[in-house]
């Protein structure tokens, strides 16, 4: 473990998500450092709740909190203000993906005027407006904090072009451009906008039960965003915004601020980016 990371105890995140997957693996790696997490769930506690007692270091608090309606969101930032007293971090992991659409969207792409109205809506309003709405609520804390970190979760750029991957791909694509210009309103604050993503298929909730085993073996574990995540939550990565992490770039056998830089390009839309 990096000597930066001990750093990291005391201080306090919301992880929206932080049931499942991607959320429960960065819940369970900043608690493990001693970060205290306020980990929400959009419709049952259930899954939040095993993830509190599942971590140990920082504290794990489960809260319900849909991140499409504004009074949930500030009701969120209120608890973990009322519990902890500040917010460093926040994560925005919290999002619908293609199964929403079509069980069988790996094989069979469903074309942008086959998708429901009110399907499509569900995912930009989760995807797009949620991260809007949260950090929208968690700003001022942030910004008192003097050294906020704001984690947008987001994925290749491939897969924002991909055939049949709409509103997936739309919605992610917009993040980014959330990403890129929220660093730019934050610039003087302390307050650091970054994209985290994967780096490819993982493991996870949003991949249909109709994948293999075989399939499900060779794709991405959810811990692999840890690492990346815990450099950006911490003070060395002051200077470090409006970029996105390829987290199956990051290499842990040299120093993170080398390893950041190298796994790391513009957030939104560069020439020559993937």
């Amino acid at each position: 473990m990096h000597s930066s990371h001990h750093a990291l105890a005391g201080r306090v995140a919301i992880v929206t998500g932080g049931g499942r997957g991607l959320g429960r693996a960065m819940t369970l790696g900043l608690a493990a450092v001693g970060v205290h997490v306020v980990a929400t769930a959009a419709r049952s506690l259930d899954e939040v709740a095993a993830v509190a007692a599942e971590g140990s270091g920082g504290t794990i608090v489960p809260v319900r909190a849909d991140v499409t309606k504004p009074d949930d969101c500030a009701a969120a930032v209120e608890a973990t203000l009322a519990r902890f007293g500040r917010l460093d971090i926040l994560v925005n992991n919290a999002g619908r993906g293609m199964r929403l659409v079509s069980d069988a969207f790996l094989t069979v792409p469903t074309r942008f005027w086959e998708v429901a109205p009110e399907v499509w809506r569900d995912i930009v309003d989760t995807n797009v407006n949620g991260p809007f709405l949260m950090a929208r609520a968690c700003a001022p804390a942030l910004i008192a904090s003097g050294r906020g970190r704001v984690v947008n979760v987001s994925m290749n750029h491939e897969t924002m072009r991909r055939s049949g991957f709409s509103p997936y791909g739309p919605s992610k694509a917009a993040l980014e451009s959330e990403t890129i210009i929220w660093a730019q309103d934050l610039a003087g604050t302390g307050v650091t906008v970054n994209a985290l993503l994967p780096g490819g298929a993982t493991e996870t909730g949003l991949i249909p039960p109709s994948v293999g085993p075989e399939a499900r073996a060779a794709m991405l574990r959810p811990a692999i965003m840890v690492p990346p995540l815990l450099w950006l939550a911490s003070d060395a990565s002051g200077g470090f915004t409006g970029r996105r992490i390829d987290a199956k770039r990051w290499r842990s056998d040299i120093d993170p601020s080398d390893a950041a830089e190298a796994a790391s390009e513009a957030a939104g839309w560069s020439p020559g980016s993937s």
